[in-house]
């Protein structure tokens, strides 16, 4: 009866699966990771905030979280509109429509950047008929939001498409049969069950745009203390041999991305924990 009861599995068990996946995570992730925070942790503590503190260096860092966040957001949005378009209606093309979403993950994000560059330039295709109404998208922080939009908005759309599949249509007309309006179905029958996987891609877009570099590089402009990101900053100091001021600011936005991710994670789980108890 225990043998017939104990649940069986293809892989090994649970303590040489703990233990490659341990291995693996160790080898890969925190390995390279703890050597980065030792490197560092040479400079010691006095020449390591100088550098950290410098005006460029904060500046970059500002530009890139705020930008990244931004992009995030607008993508929750976006993301989770074109995820429904592609869940909930059929039109002529859609096929294409949903290739087309990957399309960032296959293409090289230098080559990203160049195209964004060639559209929004002063005097690009649609950069020159906006610079006479004073919007300068290239070379400036609109245009790295632009470009990180690009490139993380498959995150969000490819983590809440599943879930919206997965939505049971019967929920929609009970709520509809006891008098729910559109808004009352979204706000509590579909949001509440699509938040997690959205926190999920939102938090994934944000991780991917905060250290986006070939993208960003063209059209950022580059200009120091204006549109000038951390990753620059990082790959400068390493052209200039200066590789403990390069793993200083780069230990800075493993701190701030993983204090990021981690409270999102926390309130992700939060969300799950209280939407299971309702």
């Amino acid at each position: 009866m225990t043998f017939l009861a104990k649940r069986y599995s293809v892989l090994p068990g649970f303590g040489v699966s703990l233990g490659y996946a341990i291995f693996w995570l160790g080898l890969i992730v925190l390995l390279p990771l703890a050597a980065l925070i030792l490197k560092s942790s040479e400079l010691g503590w006095g020449p390591f905030w100088e550098t950290v503190s410098a005006p460029r260096v904060v500046a970059s860092l500002q530009l890139s979280f705020g930008t990244a966040a931004l992009a995030a957001l607008i993508n929750c949005v976006m993301g989770f509109l074109v995820a429904w378009v592609l869940v909930r209606y059929r039109f002529p093309g859609k096929r294409f429509v949903d290739a087309l979403v990957d399309l960032p993950f296959a293409l090289p994000t230098a080559v990203a950047g160049i195209a964004l560059t060639t559209i929004y330039a002063p005097n690009g295709w649609l950069g020159q008929y906006l610079e006479p109404l004073g919007l300068k998208v290239a070379f400036t922080p609109t245009g790295i939001v632009i470009a990180l939009i690009f490139v993380s908005l498959p995150f969000v759309v490819r983590t809440v498409q599943p879930v919206l599949e997965d939505l049971e249509g019967e929920l929609e007309e009970a709520a509809t049969c006891l008098g729910a309006d559109r808004w009352q179905i979204f706000r509590r029958v579909i949001f509440p069950a699509t938040l997690p996987a959205l926190m999920t891609g939102s938090a994934m877009a944000f991780a991917r745009a905060t250290g986006e570099f070939g993208s960003v590089i063209f059209i950022a402009g580059n200009i120091p203390l204006v549109s000038e990101i951390a990753p620059l900053i990082i790959i400068s100091k390493l052209e200039q041999y200066d590789y403990l001021g390069a793993t200083a600011v780069a230990v800075v936005m493993l701190m701030l991305s993983f204090s990021v991710l981690f409270a999102i994670n926390l309130l992700q789980w939060w969300t799950s924990r209280r939407h299971g108890m309702k």
